[in-house]
């Protein structure tokens, strides 16, 4: 295929801009290479190039920062911008620059190439506003390609009213993926509505989302506004969307068609202003299939699909994500650690069936109950086998605090020499009990000494000695 224009290519690295201009040359385009964000702000000011693919981080600056001053310049110049700060930020800072398309580094050339073709052809960019870049935090962690792939989606999702289908298993972060889609984008200033649909008695869904008038049902003793009003001008975010009964498919469905609702009982109707992301660890096709979720309304909801990958899709996330959960538990008042190679290789080993809200706990006991500043593997490995004994429990265990404390238990006489009594084995169960139940009823009073004595039914002196034996940090931190 022929193709004519010159791209301009910018990075630091000169192997790189040879292997660019080489596969580009040959892709019948002509190219010219720069490692500054100097050099390539003067060539797009003279008015050079059809194209521009740079990297992020330069030697005299961040090319995203420069990126709104030249496209005001040069408001047609699409700009593929390249980056091994491979997070969700970066995504959203390229897309909100203006930048055609956004590519992780390492990248495959022939889709480089293909962008670039795209890009010549004058397709959509990935966003159409110029916004000053931000140092937000990371809504998100993760840097692996399947993680890398949802972010390019969002980028380009930000900015628009698109109905949002997120699927995924059940603990893969999906509130988050809706939260960032909402913080991010056009209706920030708007509030944000999560309905988990599960959660949500069937006989009252209806209210629940549309509303009610006094006396229109047993129990309505006074107006009640829906979720649709509250969230009027923001986003609603319909989780375990596959739970919705069908009655409530139809009202919603109307709603979506038509742009309006009624309350229960009501006469009028009222107009929608919402963003709608719905969520479900369900098959809605097979549902739909079954007859259990209204086919047409699957299709209202699933204009824009973003589908995250478990974690066993993405090993190589979890150092990330395991030290994000150390800093949250540390932030929560939980005691500071650090996690050791071996121990990280041990969490990287682990399938997590229970995705990211299973390591997210697991770190945070391991960062309770481990007594050494530097978690090694040995902890880690206790603390997994633990938890994959509890998963298969008995329903007494899985639901009973004794019984999962009998497993915890039978779990470190294993660990320690066997079943058979040892000199202060009482004390020393004991002190791993009350150590954590003390911390984290400090971290959840935030330091209060008095609220944590009375939430533990406490004398405050004797919570000060317990604190005084045990060794407990305790931090009071501002509301």
């Amino acid at each position: 295929m022929s193709n004519s224009g010159l791209i301009l290519i910018a990075d630091d690295d000169r192997a790189i801009r040879t292997v660019l201009s080489q596969a580009l040359t040959r892709a019948g385009f002509q190219t010219r290479s720069t490692g500054t964000c100097s050099t390539l702000y003067r060539w797009i000011e003279e008015g050079e190039g059809d194209a521009v693919i740079t990297d992020v981080m330069m030697p005299d600056g961040d090319s995203l920062d420069m990126l709104p001053s030249m496209k005001r310049r040069r408001p047609k110049l699409p700009f593929i911008v390249m980056s091994a700060q491979n997070t969700v930020m970066t995504a959203i800072r390229a897309a909100e620059a203006g930048a055609y398309e956004y590519l992780p580094k390492p990248f495959d050339l022939q889709e480089l190439i293909a962008h670039v073709r795209k890009a010549m052809a004058g397709s959509k960019s990935v966003a159409d506003t110029l916004i000053e870049g931000r140092d937000d935090p990371q809504p998100l962690v993760g840097r692996s390609p399947a993680m890398q792939d949802v972010y390019r989606v969002m980028a380009r999702l930000m900015n628009t009213d698109l109905t949002v289908m997120i699927s995924g298993e059940s603990g893969t972060g999906k509130e988050l993926v809706a939260r960032a889609l909402h913080d991010y984008g056009r209706r920030k200033t708007g509030p944000f509505i999560a309905v988990n649909m599960a959660a949500i008695p069937r006989d009252l869904i209806e209210s629940e989302l549309f509303g009610h008038e006094k006396g229109s049902f047993t129990g309505a003793t006074s107006k009640s506004r829906g979720k649709f009003e509250l969230a009027r001008g923001g986003t609603l975010f319909l989780d375990e969307i596959g739970d919705m009964p069908a009655e409530a498919q139809t009202r919603l469905l109307r709603v979506l068609q038509e742009g309006e609702f009624t309350s229960v009982g009501g006469a009028g109707t009222t107009k929608t202003d919402v963003r709608i992301i719905a969520a479900t660890h369900q098959d809605l096709r097979n549902l739909s299939r079954e007859g259990l979720f209204r086919e047409d309304l699957y299709y209202r909801l699933n204009v824009a699909p973003i589908r995250l990958p478990p974690v066993r899709e993405r090993l190589d996330d979890v150092p990330d994500l395991a030290r994000t959960f150390l800093r949250d538990a540390a932030s929560e008042g939980l005691p500071r650690k650090t996690i050791s190679k071996s121990a990280m290789e041990a969490l990287k080993s682990h399938s997590w069936p229970g995705n990211v809200r299973e390591l997210q706990n697991l770190v945070k006991r391991l960062a309770v109950l481990c007594p050494d500043e530097i978690i090694d593997k040995d902890s880690v490995e206790t603390e997994m086998a633990l938890q994959d004994s509890s998963g298969s429990a008995s329903p007494k265990e899985n639901n009973d605090l004794s019984g999962v404390i009998e497993v915890h238990l039978k779990q470190y006489f294993a660990t320690h020499g066997g079943s058979l009594p040892a000199p202060g084995l009482y004390q020393r169960i004991l002190r791993e009990i009350e150590f954590p139940l003390i911390a984290l009823s400090l971290a959840a009073t935030r330091g209060n000494q008095l609220k944590a004595a009375d939430m533990l039914g406490l004398n405050r002196n004797t919570l000060r000695k317990k604190i005084r034996e045990l060794d407990i940090p305790v931090e009071r931190r501002k509301k």
